[in-house]
């Protein structure tokens, strides 16, 4: 089975809505990750290599607006399309509860490997980042990825021939 149209739709609104919540509207880190978890959804659906490319384009356009840590985001999101596609092969589901975990546990990941690839003058204290940051960037990423997905349906399969 595919997913079904909407569910493609929203996975490239996303990453339109994640610049224009971050840029558009100026709220910065206050808004959610969603190129992550437009990632870690496209991800599920594509082999690897189509989900690290999603992963690096998306991540470089996010570090067009880094100065001290470029190439951070594309390195962390291009290896969470990568896991996000091999997760296909470990887990099999589509319960409510694995999708929030998905996106919880994709999320932080990317802000971990994101404080790994960052340079010293990009990242702060490792156990403010493992701790703090990245556990409620994961959560805040979960719940509205989860909330967007449900919302619009997209989350739902149906065949399609």
């Amino acid at each position: 089975m595919r997913r079904p149209r909407i569910f493609w739709a929203v996975a490239l609104l996303l990453p339109i809505l994640h610049f224009l919540l971050r840029v558009g509207f100026g709220m910065g880190a206050w808004a959610p990750d969603l190129l992550t978890v437009g990632v870690l959804l496209v991800g599920r659906e594509v082999r690897p290599g189509p989900a690290a490319a999603l992963g690096l384009a998306l991540g470089l356009l996010e570090d067009a607006f880094s100065v001290l840590s470029f190439g951070a985001n594309a390195m962390a999101l291009c290896i969470v399309g990568i896991l996000g596609a091999r997760s296909r092969d470990l887990f099999l589901g589509d319960s409510l509860l694995f999708l929030v975990s998905y996106i919880a546990l994709g999320s932080w990941v990317k802000v971990v490997l994101h404080w790994l690839f960052a340079g010293d003058g990009g990242r702060g204290d490792l156990w403010t980042t493992l701790a703090v940051q990245a556990p409620v960037s994961a959560v805040y990423a979960a719940a509205v990825g989860t909330f967007v997905l449900l919302v619009t349906g997209a989350w739902s399969r149906e065949i399609i021939l």
